[in-house]
């Protein structure tokens, strides 16, 4: 038995003994541990009572959106109509015009649901915004594509900084705009891009980006909101070289010019397709 301790006794020996010989001053080797820089959200998982933002708030859907709702909750069977959670969300935002904790609470009513499983969907997806936001507002991707694409995203995000005064998630004093830096929007080929409410304006320069700025600002009315009439066209802007529609290349079509097959001579005619 002691034959066999013998070896692992010696070893812890030997390495007893180094280490007692080193030197005070001789520099200990470690392995050097590589993080990155945080990144922090100024956003609060948590709810915070504001004088706007408490429950002691009323909200109740209108009479239009009531009927929406009607409509919504017969796609679920009735013992699951929790399910609808996120479409009631929405409405609710787009009538308050922020998703409020009493917005999230009146949600929770109508779909006999725990309140805090409402909380738990509004502060996972970003698309609920938790505090007022902008007539406009402003999300500018920029990822990679949007980064490398026509000027890159910095340029726009430059541009609509020193226009506007603010930095991302913050409103201006006029409560005209929000900006915000967003991940990948889906307009990869129409890069570097925007999206402002529901719209989506591409193939952006630092000009055309200021230039639209400026005329969401004209169409601001004196007593609140905006004339849609005055809201420059979404989609792709002016670009060098021409104007797209879509997402078709800039100087226009170049395949699938004909007119489409027609769909009996690409069918089987046996029924079976």
């Amino acid at each position: 038995m002691a034959s066999k301790m013998a070896p692992s006794m010696l070893r812890t020996a030997s390495r007893a003994v180094a280490r007692a010989s080193r030197r005070p001053c001789e520099p200990q080797q470690f392995r050097a541990l590589s993080i990155s820089a945080p990144r922090r959200s100024e956003t609060l998982s948590v709810h915070r009572n504001t004088s706007y933002n408490n429950p002691s708030i009323p909200f109740t859907f209108n009479a239009t959106n009531l009927k929406l709702i009607d409509e919504i909750l017969k796609r679920y069977p009735p013992q699951y109509k929790k399910a609808a959670v996120m479409p009631l969300l929405d409405l609710g935002q787009r009538q308050h015009g922020f998703t409020s904790i009493s917005v999230m609470n009146e949600v929770a009513k109508i779909l006999e649901m725990p309140p805090m499983r409402v909380y738990e969907v509004a502060t996972f997806y970003t698309m609920y915004n938790r505090e007022p936001v902008g007539t406009f507002f402003v999300q500018v991707c920029t990822t990679t594509p949007c980064m490398l694409g026509g000027c890159g995203s910095d340029k726009i995000m430059k541009a609509i900084e020193e226009e506007l005064g603010i930095h991302s998630g913050h409103m201006t004093e006029d409560g005209v705009f929000s900006l915000l830096e967003v991940e990948c929007l889906g307009a990869c080929v129409n890069a570097p891009m925007m999206q402002i409410n529901d719209d989506y304006y591409e193939d952006l320069t630092p000009e055309t980006t200021v230039q639209l700025l400026r005329a969401l600002r004209a169409s601001v009315k004196e007593g609140g909101g905006f004339d849609p009439a005055k809201v420059p066209r979404p989609g792709p802007q002016a670009r060098e070289g021409g104007q797209r529609v879509t997402c078709e290349n800039v100087k226009g079509r170049t395949t699938l010019l004909g007119d489409p097959p027609k769909i009996e001579s690409i069918m089987r005619t046996d029924g079976e397709l």
